[in-house]
This record gives structure tokens, C-alpha cells and sequence, in this order.
């Protein structure tokens, strides 16, 4: 059984509300512990698949890289289209360049550059909530603040899903879109850049409007702070207000007073004037790019450093999924003896104990073992 009550103070933008329900009796939380201890089994299950399966994407990883890197091909600070490394492994270094700027007609934006973004934000209502649970009258309760604040925000906030929307309603659409706008070709040197290598050009930067030319804009547009707004009061926004910023990245324009062209460094293969993806032998594709001039070693090396930190990374992963796991297996002990307060507390710091050096154990196991199994299996 539950129940709920309402409390409104003199602030009209905060509320709460608090819900009873009467704790659960011993045969209620020992079915909820079992549901608990299968969705253990589950996690413990899966923290061995993500476990097993990072070695073994790590040892091929570091495979098709040292694979590379005794094959691929400098082409120099020359560049040519030297047909004699088709489908060979090459590696360069130079300026992006692309054929036309980009630009946004509604607000008469033109940057030469890979990719041109538009982000729309709008001022709307934001509800926040905090709860808190305690016991009365052999009934935990929950006692929830709910607050209302305006904010610039990226995207659409439903305010039919707030506790209470009197007050607080947000339009129902955007009036302008967010949108990303990307050059049809890139080239670097005499080279086109395949499309997994232009994705890998992310370094956008806010498009400043400082020396922006604001004639025959539209009247009810204003410019604040890199923003472009659609309000004459830009410091004094409504619910309903739009602002809009421009970003760029991949500056490739010979004279662009932004800056000179962004120097790239790519590793990939070479297919007449095309840069593609390689297939090693061990699996896996090189298709590298970095946004600075680097030689092979260093790309390569790069690589190698972020291969070993995303294995790591997933190694902690699946060591604390396996860690939750074993607890949540485990739970059902400490529901048994939970009506005891000084043999719970003890119960309960022995589970912890016992999970975190079970799986530390069977995670080193587990890691220990994937390199023998993956060798067995290749022979």
C-alpha cells in the first residue's frame, strides 16, 4: 500500500511531494533478494564475455599495428601520386584542402573548412527533483523537491513530464534545427579522404562574431557573445528564446583569416587517388588520422598507447561489473540474517570483503588465461 501528499510553500517554482508505503515483510524481501541474485548470475556472466573478449581484441589490436608499421610507406613532404603504392599501406602529412567553403544562408555564415555546425539551443523550463527516504509509523517514506529553473538548453524539454506543469510549459518543437554540414570532398594534397577518415576530423572550434558583418540580417536577430539571437534583448531571454552558435573543424582554406589550413597526419591505403581503409592480416583496419604532423612511429606509436588504455579501461570495467555482481549473487545471505543489527552489519562488510577478492581473483584468471586459449585456438 501507498500513498501520496502534496506540499506547495510560497515559492511557486518549488514543491514536494512525499509517498508512503509500508515495509516489505520478511517473504516479500527474500523474493525480491532472489530476483536480485539471477540478474547477479547475469552480470557475472557478461563481466566474463567483456573480460575475455578486451584481451583478445587487445592482442589483435597490438598485432595489426606492429603488422602496419613494418609495412606501411612514407610518402614524404612531396606528395605524388605515385601509382607503384596501390593498395600498399602509405603514411603523409599535410594541409586539408577543400574545393568550396560552407556556409548557412539563414544567418550568412561561409568558413572554408571540412565541417560546418550549427547548434541551436532554446530557453526552457528545467525541472530538478532530490529525494530523501526515512521511517514513520512502520512506513518508509519518500520525500521529494521538485524545483524549477529556466536554462539555455540543446535539446527539447518536455514539459508535460514535469510534476507540475502549470508554470512551467515549454514549446512543443524547436524553432530553428541543430544541423552538421560536411564538404562533399576533402583532399589532402593530391589525395581524397575516404569517409571514416573525414569523421575522424573533430576539432571544432566556436566560430567567433566578433568582426562579423551583421547588414541584412534579419531584424529580429541579434548577436551576443558568438551567439546569434532571435530576441532584441539577448541579456533579458524568454522561455521561447532562440540562440544559435557556428563551429568549425578542419580549417582548409589557403588565405582564410581564421587561421592557415589544418595539417593532418593519415595512415591508410593507398587506391589510385583515393586513401582507403587496410585490412591487416591479423583482423583488424588501419584507417588513422590525427590532427598534427606526426611521423609513422609516432601515428603508430599513438595507437599502441591508446590501444593499452582502452584495454585497461575495460579490464576495470569488467573487474567492478563482475564485483557488483558477485554481491547482488550473494545478497540473499544478508536478507536472511537482516532482523539481527549487529550480525547484518557484519554480514554485510564479509559480503563486500568476499566479493572484491573473488573477483579480483577470477578477473586476473580470466586475463591470465585469454592470451593461452586465443594461441590454442590459432593452431
Amino acid at each position: 500500500m501507498s500513498s501520496a501528499q502534496s506540499f506547495s510553500g510560497t515559492d511557486p517554482n518549488q514543491h514536494k511531494r512525499v509517498t508512503a508505503r509500508s515495509n516489505p515483510g520478511f517473504l516479500e524481501r527474500l523474493s525480491e533478494t532472489a530476483g536480485g541474485t539471477l540478474v547477479g548470475v547475469g552480470l557475472f556472466f557478461l563481466s566474463i564475455y567483456v573480460l575475455f573478449t578486451n584481451e583478445g581484441r587487445a592482442l589483435q589490436t597490438a598485432s595489426s599495428l606492429d603488422e602496419g608499421l613494418s609495412q606501411v610507406v612514407s610518402l614524404g613532404p612531396y606528395l605524388s601520386l605515385d601509382l607503384q603504392n596501390n593498395n600498399r599501406l602509405v603514411h603523409l602529412s599535410a594541409q586539408l584542402h577543400t574545393l568550396q567553403p560552407l556556409h548557412d544562408p539563414n544567418y550568412r555564415v561561409v568558413v572554408q573548412a571540412v565541417k560546418l555546425k550549427r547548434q541551436v539551443e532554446m530557453y526552457q523550463w528545467v525541472e530538478y527533483r532530490e529525494s530523501r527516504d526515512y521511517q514513520e509509523n512502520g512506513e518508509t517514506k519518500t520525500e521529494t523537491t521538485y524545483s524549477y529553473n529556466t536554462e539555455w538548453k540543446s535539446e527539447l524539454v518536455n514539459s508535460r513530464n514535469f510534476d507540475k506543469e502549470i508554470g512551467h510549459q515549454n514549446p512543443s518543437a524547436m524553432a530553428v534545427e541543430s544541423v552538421e554540414v560536411v564538404a562533399p570532398e576533402v583532399r589532402v594534397g593530391p589525395f581524397i579522404l575516404s569517409k571514416g577518415l573525414v569523421e575522424q576530423i573533430n576539432n571544432f572550434k566556436t566560430l567567433s562574431l566578433k568582426n562579423f558583418n551583421a547588414f541584412n540580417l534579419d531584424p529580429f536577430l541579434s548577436i551576443d557573445d558568438d551567439y546569434f539571437y532571435h530576441t532584441q534583448y539577448p541579456r533579458r531571454p524568454e522561455v521561447g528564446d532562440v540562440r544559435v552558435r557556428f563551429s568549425y573543424a578542419g580549417l582548409s582554406g589557403e588565405t582564410s583569416p581564421l587561421g592557415p589550413a589544418q595539417i593532418v597526419s593519415i595512415v591508410a591505403m593507398q587506391r589510385g587517388e583515393q586513401l582507403m581503409p587496410f585490412k591487416t592480416k591479423s583482423g583488424d583496419t588501419l584507417e588513422i588520422l590525427y590532427l598534427e604532423e606526426l611521423t609513422a612511429e609516432e601515428v603508430f606509436a599513438r595507437e599502441h598507447q591508446y590501444n593499452s588504455m582502452k584495454t585497461w579501461g575495460l579490464r576495470a570495467a569488467g573487474w567492478a561489473l563482475m564485483c557488483i555482481s558477485i554481491q547482488l549473487t550473494m545478497r540473499i545471505i544478508y536478507t536472511l540474517v537482516d532482523w539481527v543489527p549487529i550480525l547484518r552489519e557484519l554480514v554485510s562488510v564479509g559480503l563486500k570483503i568476499f566479493a572484491l577478492c573473488v573477483s579480483c581473483s577470477l578477473s586476473l584468471l580470466t586475463i591470465g588465461s585469454t592470451p593461452c586459449i586465443q594461441r590454442h585456438r590459432s593452431c
